[in-house]
């Protein structure tokens, strides 16, 4: 009677057919680095406005926006109403130049970075990467 184990056993002393390949990295293309950082920063800004408009919502359900403004209108003549200046056409503005910076930024950062590595590989040689056929 075999087990699980004696037929991985047996499985493993057979040679496999696949080969092993070293290779080096040793050049990253400028423009595919940053058409790369322009599609992970478009997710990110619309991971940004998601999130903002959720967790406005989750602060207006819950009544905090009411409180902080009976809070404010304790200290001042009322003259100061949160709700006035915190409303969702102002978040959904804010989220738009979050997105719209992060959207720059991201696209920079990736080409800086490309940039950055292709002059560190002059002098390190690069890095070293291993991939196998199945």
């Amino acid at each position: 009677m075999s087990t699980v184990a004696d037929k991985l056993a047996k499985k493993s002393t057979h040679k496999s057919s696949s080969k092993q390949v070293r290779l080096r990295l040793v050049y990253v293309d400028f423009w595919s680095s940053v058409k790369l950082s322009f599609l992970a920063a478009v997710a990110l800004a619309i991971v940004t406005f998601v999130s903002f408009f959720l967790i406005y919502m989750v602060v207006q359900t819950t009544g905090l926006i009411a409180k902080a403004d009976e809070f404010f209108k304790s200290f001042t003549d009322g003259s100061i109403a949160i709700s006035q200046l915190i409303g969702l056409p102002q978040v959904m503005a804010f989220a738009t130049v979050v997105a719209i910076l992060n959207l720059v930024v991201v696209t920079v950062l990736g080409a800086v970075i490309a940039g950055i590595y292709n002059l560190a590989v002059k002098v390190t040689g690069g890095l070293l990467v291993g991939f196998t056929s199945n």
